[in-house]
């Protein structure tokens, strides 16, 4: 998008351009003012890089104010020399006529410039660059002082009046110039980059320097215009000043006006005649406000300076007598007074970033403390494991504190409100034994260590006193604000749980474990404030955590990272209960993870017999599943066994994998001839290529596996004998000279058929799982249905049992039902070898004329047009 909108006038309304926000950064970039920036309006679009039109200046480019430095310089000269040249010359000559005349010269030019130079709308804060804005701005304004204050002396004397020519009215007006200065220290003094104390007192001596100078070249200008000159100050001083060099009166006058100005006057230099007794007046009049700002400032300075000491005593001295006044033990008063000294210490060193960070927004204190503590946070046993989402969120809400040495951080059986995390130093965990003073050091926690999480996660007194060995710095976070995060991050929640158990497990401290048998206990009866996910409790095989989650209305089909849900866990450990509760509670048994695994299938590989009863009593089918998958891990396994079972529950152990890959192409690979032998006599295909274009005939081959290629050409030359009977036949219809032409959608049932959704290429993507978050807490409790396919099962696919009479030698075919007769044809076509034309029913022998006749279990007999029924006896 543009990153600015340009002027123009359209029915009285302009409009300006939008620069870069409050702040910016220099072009340099080499500081931050905050005298340069420009507020952007609301909802504007705004960058740091700011386009103008063409021939157009930016206040804030880095050669204007270069310009602007230069011209500073040129306002100093003129401050000096104007009021010289008002008391002690009548006309500047020399040198210093062609110095001012080119100082002149100089500012004219500014003048031309600033035409040219965008100026900010105090209104809108924005930045307009319309030239006729700038000039009709620029005229209403300064133009007319700017444009006088350059006009050159000899001009002016030959335009004013000769009465007014030798009073320098020309030379005040270039006076207006100073305005320039008192703009650059107001830039200075929000400049950063400079100390504001040295620019404040350099603003300061700048002004009390030119009001001394000023007040004194004006002095001798009245005195040098009286009628009577030996009835002036200057005269009773320096009798013959006239005659003398101008540095003699000068010192003079300057002498007297410091004098007066600090009103330390010691009377030797006084006002003589009436026209200098009134210009006194009214110049000691004057340096009463200027006395009291001057004096006003640097006491404002001083207590900026000294004021955070004067505080800092008194508030020790207050601690003390509230120790004193309280008959507070000594330790006690010493640790009071220890963290007061620290936090002083740390607040004018720049430790402390908590106070820093409080002024910030949250994104940006969120990105501080990213970068200062994540590496830290993460390395926490407790966070191991955890989504770094989470982790953001912890960080973002720690809070860093500085302890000095031996104060105590957690006191023993205090409520546990906060945990910590140790950045810097150590700290020891201190055991008071039953409230006695009598204590025992537990151990000592350094960089990286949790303390206090105990009390706060099994919401228990806290166990220990922590108290600090040295200086060390810790980041808290709150038990109510960890819990918040934790409820919108189930997941980590349980994670968190399982690393916080495994940790009390491994502690060999008595303690320790009778604070991990309780906790136990307490999860059982889910009294836990720590939100828990089902798959937290199948994991554990806890049952009766289980039941209490499910009581609540969590749905029994939620899904971890990696789709898994708490049945496919249950079902992988043999937890017959947590099985049977879950499925009484409505968990889906054929659903699958992101790798195309069912519960049934984790029964089958743990060998759970029980498990898989159930499972199969609940309507569990294995071919639900990634069935080219199982039937590839039990291959490389080299599990027979496996492979059988994958049979005995009605698995296909033909079906390929995603790459084209089947069971027989990696037993042919690991030289298993039992295997192999298993997976041809349950109609593998020798010759069926995987993506590579390896079949496995191609593999055995290539590796000189005889037994196995003496296996092959046995089940070719079975096959081709079969085909050459089919051939013989006297039957046109039972003649096949070749497959016909397959559509490709076809093609794929086919596919699915022998391997479930193996064929093809199948991208696993992780389905969004809002389950476990809190909204899906929510929709759980108020009866929701977060879960569709929890209530809403696909049916399962319908199976039906093929024969032919006229292939009587060959077995009966148990295939999955196709979407038409003429695809169930085919199959037979692939399965016994000739093309039938008719489907009869095994009962009744009648034929069968639409696909949507057939039921799940049907055992159908396919023949041709040539055989009667009867007469070949179709069954």
């Amino acid at each position: 998008m543009e990153e600015r909108k340009l002027s123009r006038r359209k029915k009285g309304f302009s409009v300006p351009v939008m620069c870069s926000a409050e702040k910016q950064i220099s072009l340099d970039g080499s500081h931050y003012s905050l005298s340069s920036g420009i507020l952007p309006s609301l909802g504007g679009k705004t960058s740091r890089v700011v386009k103008l039109r063409r021939f157009i200046i930016s206040p804030y480019d880095k050669r204007y104010r270069a310009w602007e430095t230069f011209l500073i310089v040129l306002v100093a000269y003129t401050a000096w020399v104007c009021p010289f040249e008002i008391g002690f010359l009548q006309k500047p000559t020399g040198a210093l006529a062609i110095c001012d005349n080119l100082v002149n010269g100089f500012f004219a030019i500014d003048i031309i410039v600033t035409f040219f130079v965008a100026y900010l709308d105090r209104t809108t804060y924005l930045l307009v660059d319309s030239r006729k804005e700038i000039a009709w701005k620029y005229t209403r304004s300064w133009l007319f002082l700017d444009v006088v204050s350059t006009i050159p002396s000899e001009l002016a004397h030959m335009i004013l009046p000769r009465q007014l020519r030798s009073f320098g009215f020309l030379n005040i007006l270039r006076l207006w110039r100073l305005r320039r200065a008192s703009a650059l220290f107001a830039r200075l003094e929000k400049d950063v980059n400079f100390n504001y104390f040295y620019v404040r007192v350099t603003k300061l001596t700048c002004v009390t320097l030119f009001v001394v100078h000023f007040a004194g070249c004006f002095f001798y200008l009245i005195g040098s215009k009286y009628p009577d000159p030996t009835q002036t100050m200057v005269a009773l001083a320096v009798p013959d000043y006239h005659k003398d060099s101008l540095w003699i009166p000068y010192v003079t006058t300057i002498y007297w006006s410091i004098t007066t100005l600090t009103t330390v006057g010691y009377g030797d230099l006084h006002a003589v005649n009436q026209r200098e007794r009134l210009f006194v007046i009214g110049y000691m009049i004057f340096n009463l406000g200027l006395t009291a700002y001057l004096i006003g400032n640097m006491t404002s300075l001083a207590v900026q300076m000294t004021g955070r000491t004067s505080k800092f005593r008194d508030t020790i001295q207050a601690a003390s007598d509230f120790a004193h006044r309280n008959q507070l033990p000594d330790h006690l008063e010493d640790q009071m007074l220890a963290h007061l000294c620290l936090k002083f210490r740390t607040d004018s060193e720049g430790l402390q970033q908590q106070e820093i960070l409080d002024a910030l927004p949250k994104a940006i204190r969120s990105s501080i403390t990213h970068h200062l503590f994540y590496s830290i946070v993460q390395k926490v046993y407790l966070f191991h494991g955890v989504s770094t989402d989470m982790l953001f969120q912890l960080v973002a809400e720690m809070k860093a504190e500085y302890f000095p040495p031996r104060e105590e951080v957690i006191l023993q059986n205090e409520a546990p409100t906060d945990f910590y995390i140790i950045v810097t130093g150590s700290v020891d965990l201190i055991d008071y034994k039953n409230g006695t003073p009598k204590a025992s050091i537990i151990r000592e926690a350094e960089t990286g260590d949790l303390v206090g999480e105990i009390g706060v996660l099994c919401y228990r007194p806290q166990l220990f006193t922590v108290r600090t060995k040295k200086l060390s710095q810790l980041l808290r976070l709150n038990r109510t604000t960890f819990l918040n995060i934790v409820q919108a991050n189930i997941r980590d929640g349980t994670i968190i749980m399982n690393n916080l158990l495994q940790y009390l497990k491994e502690q060999k401290d008595p303690v320790m474990e009778a604070v991990f048998r309780e906790t136990e206990k307490v999860l059982a009866r889910g009294r836990l404030d720590l939100p828990l996910t089902l798959c937290f409790a199948a994991i554990r095989g806890d049952d009766l955590l289980l039941h209490q989650l499910l009581r609540r209305g969590m749905d029994p089909n939620e899904s971890d990272n990696n789709g898994r849900t708490p049945l496919h866990i249950a079902a992988s450990k043999g937890s017959d209960k947590c099985v049977l509760l879950l499925l009484d509670y409505g968990a889906d048994p054929n659903c699958k993870d992101s790798e195309g695994c069912v519960p049934l299938w984790d029964a089958i590989l743990g060998k759970h017999e029980g498990v898989v009863k159930l499972l199969v009593d609940n309507g569990a089918d294995i071919f639900s599943g990634n069935m080219g998958q199982y039937a590839c891990i039990a291959a490389e396994q080299n599990s027979l066994e496996l492979l059988k079972d994958i049979v005995r529950y009605g698995g296909d152990v033909t079906a390929p994998k995603i790459d084209g890959t089947t069971a027989l192409h990696l037993a042919v690979c690991e030289g298993n001839l039992e295997v192999v032998k298993f997976l041809v006599e349950h109609g593998a295909d020798i010759d069926k290529p995987d993506n590579h274009g390896w079949s496995p005939r191609k593999l055995a081959d290539q590796q000189s596996h005889e037994e196995i290629k003496a296996l092959f050409r046995e089940k070719t030359q079975s096959s081709d004998k079969s085909a050459s009977v089919t051939n013989s036949s006297t039957s046109p219809r039972l003649r096949i000279t070749g497959h016909p032409s397959i559509p490709f959608f076809f093609q794929e049932h086919q596919r699915s058929s022998s391997g479930g959704k193996t064929a093809g290429k199948i991208h696993h993507r992780r389905k969004a799982n809002f389950h476990n978050s809190l909204f899906g807490i929510m929709s759980a409790v108020h009866g929701g249905d977060s879960h569709p396919h929890q209530h809403h099962h696909s049916p399962p696919p319908i199976r039906v049992t093929i024969s032919c009479p006229e292939k009587s030698d060959m077995a009966s075919k148990l295939v999955l039902l196709p979407g038409s007769l003429e695809e169930l044809f085919y199959i037979c076509t692939q399965k016994f070898g000739f093309s039938p034309t008719k489907a009869l029913t095994k009962d009744d022998e009648a034929e069968i004329e639409d696909i949507n006749l057939i039921r799940d279990g049907d055992h159908l007999i396919l023949v041709s047009d040539a055989w009667q029924v009867g007469e070949h006896n179709c069954k």
